[in-house]
C-alpha cells in the first residue's frame, strides 16, 4: 500500500506565507476577481498562486469556473488554520517589535458601520496620534459586525474592536468612548413630515423599518409600538427605507444630520421618541504585550479623559 504524501513536510517559507495570505484575501473577498482590486494583483497571478498552494497542499481548496466560486470542504479548513497561523506570525513580529523603542508593526481594528460622523472623534485623534508617535505602523480597519468584532477580538485576528455596549463577554476587556444618540425619523415626502407630538398608537398605523441586529432590551421596547413591515442589517439600510418616504425608523442623530440640515429628514417628536447606545473599545484580556496597542488605547484613555470635545469628525 502506498504510503499517503504529506504537504508540508520540510519548513513553511516565505513564499508559502505569501501564497497562504493571498488565499485568505480571495476568500474573505469570494474570488478571484473581487480580491483582483484588494491584492492589486491580477486576476490570472492569483489564478497562479492558487494552483501553486494546491500543489503544494496537496488539496482541492476552491471550485472556480463558469458556476462561480465556491470554498471546498478541505479549503475551509484551511483557511481556518490560515487565519491561526497568520495572526500568530504577526504576533510574533509585534511582540519582537515591542523590544524596540520605535513602534513597529500592525494595528488590526474592527469598527462597527457609520461611526466617522460621531462628533467626538477619539478614534480618529487616536489614530493620527498613534501615527505620530510611530510613523511606520500599518493600521488596518475593518468594517464589520460586532459579533464579528468580539469573534476577532477574541481569536487574535484583531487587535481591538469598537462596539455598541449590549452584553459583557468575559473574555474581552471594554473601554467606554461615547453615548450615541438616536432618535426616530421620517422623510419630506412622509405624512408625518408635518405632524405634532405623536402617540404610540399613531405611529403604529405607519410603516417603520427596525434594525436586524442585536439591541438592548431598553432599545428594543422603544421599536415594539412600530408597525415593523421592514428591516436593515445597518444604519445605511434604514436611511435608504426612511427616504424613500414610505417608512419612519431610528437612526443616529449625527448620521442623520446631513439630511435634516438639507430639509429632507426630520425627527419625530424627538423628546418622546429618542434613546442612547453605549460605545466601547474592546481588547482581549491576556493578550500577549503589544507596545503598538498599548499606545492606541493609551491615547484613546487620554481623549476619553479630556474635558475638551471635537467639534466634529
Amino acid at each position: 500500500m502506498s504510503r499517503r504524501r504529506e504537504a508540508l513536510s520540510g519548513k513553511l517559507s516565505d513564499a508559502e506565507l505569501r501564497l497562504l495570505r493571498i488565499y485568505r484575501k480571495v476568500v474573505e473577498c469570494g474570488g478571484f476577481s473581487a480580491a483582483e482590486i484588494e491584492l492589486q494583483i491580477s486576476r490570472a497571478a492569483i489564478s497562479m498562486a492558487m494552483s501553486d498552494l494546491e500543489t503544494r497542499l496537496g488539496l482541492r481548496l476552491c471550485q472556480r469556473g463558469r458556476g462561480g466560486f465556491a470554498v471546498t470542504e478541505e479549503g475551509a479548513e484551511v483557511y481556518e488554520a490560515t487565519l491561526q497561523l497568520l495572526a500568530a506570525t504577526e504576533g510574533f513580529r509585534t511582540r519582537v517589535n515591542s523590544l524596540h523603542a520605535w513602534l513597529k508593526g500592525e494595528l488590526n481594528i474592527g469598527i462597527t458601520d457609520n461611526l466617522v460622523t460621531m462628533p467626538d472623534m477619539h478614534i480618529t485623534n487616536a489614530l493620527s496620534a498613534l501615527k505620530t508617535r510611530g510613523p511606520d505602523v500599518h493600521i488596518n480597519i475593518r468594517m464589520i459586525s460586532p459579533n464579528d468584532i468580539e469573534t476577532g477580538v477574541l481569536d487574535g485576528r484583531l487587535h481591538t474592536g469598537v462596539i455598541p455596549a449590549l452584553k459583557s463577554l468575559p473574555g474581552l476587556t471594554y473601554l467606554p468612548l461615547y453615548a450615541e444618540a438616536s432618535q426616530l425619523y421620517c422623510a419630506a415626502n412622509h405624512p408625518l413630515f408635518d405632524a405634532g407630538p405623536l402617540t404610540a398608537s399613531q405611529l403604529a398605523d405607519c410603516d417603520a423599518v427596525i434594525p436586524a441586529y442585536a439591541q438592548t432590551p431598553a432599545i428594543k421596547a422603544l421599536h415594539e409600538p412600530l408597525n415593523a413591515t421592514a428591516s436593515a442589517t445597518d444604519r445605511e439600510g434604514t436611511a435608504f427605507l426612511i427616504l424613500s418616504g414610505r417608512y419612519i425608523g431610528y437612526l443616529p442623530t449625527h448620521y442623520a444630520e446631513r439630511w435634516v440640515r438639507d430639509g429632507k429628514m426630520r425627527a419625530i417628536d424627538p423628546k418622546r421618541w429618542h434613546y442612547d447606545t453605549q460605545y466601547s473599545a474592546i481588547t482581549r484580556k491576556g493578550a500577549p504585550p503589544n507596545r503598538v496597542l498599548e499606545s492606541y488605547l493609551d491615547e484613546l484613555q487620554r481623549l476619553i479623559s479630556s474635558p475638551q470635545k471635537s467639534a466634529s469628525c
